[in-house]
């Protein structure tokens, strides 16, 4: 069961996510199914009872049929956002680096993932040309986890 739970002032969910890199391009997923045009990190829900090296490893498996190393910590994110129905989210993230992998750098954008929602599709995102594009989270496009060994701390507030 995943660590998402509804309260009265709204929804909860607890989740990892991985930054794939190469070079300043960022490997996100898609749904075309949405009503907004978006991009969001690999990754997802942590199940309960599940460590979160654990959901990471899950997660990458799931989204890109690769089974990949757990590199470090990154960053906490904490998201406060309201969806398109209405409903208002406190969202805790972690962020996670992996090792180096070259099956993971050879994937092709427009590649659809393993166990995601019908059609949600992987795509490369260059950062140096990514105007115009939403990308969630949008920390993505500024910071750089290949410099420092902190654990930075991120918080979000959408309405």
């Amino acid at each position: 069961m995943d660590c998402t739970f509804q309260t009265e002032q709204g929804k909860f969910n607890y989740r990892v996510g991985v930054v794939i890199t190469n070079g300043r391009k960022i490997l996100m997923a898609r749904n075309p199914n949405e009503k907004r045009k978006y991009y969001y990190s690999v990754g997802g829900r942590v199940k309960f009872g599940e460590s979160l090296t654990d959901a990471v490893k899950r997660e990458l498996k799931e989204e890109t049929g690769i089974d990949c190393e757990v590199d470090r910590l990154v960053c906490i994110h904490e998201n406060f956002f309201t969806d398109d129905e209405g409903v208002p989210f406190h969202e805790v993230s972690c962020f996670f680096t992996v090792k180096p992998n070259e099956k993971l750098l050879q994937i092709k954008s427009g590649s659809l993932t393993q166990d995601g929602p019908s059609g949600e599709y992987l795509e490369w995102i260059d950062l140096d040309n990514c105007d115009g594009i939403t990308i969630y989270p949008e920390f993505f496009r500024t910071a750089d986890f290949s410099q420092s060994t902190e654990i930075s701390h991120f918080i979000t507030r959408n309405k």
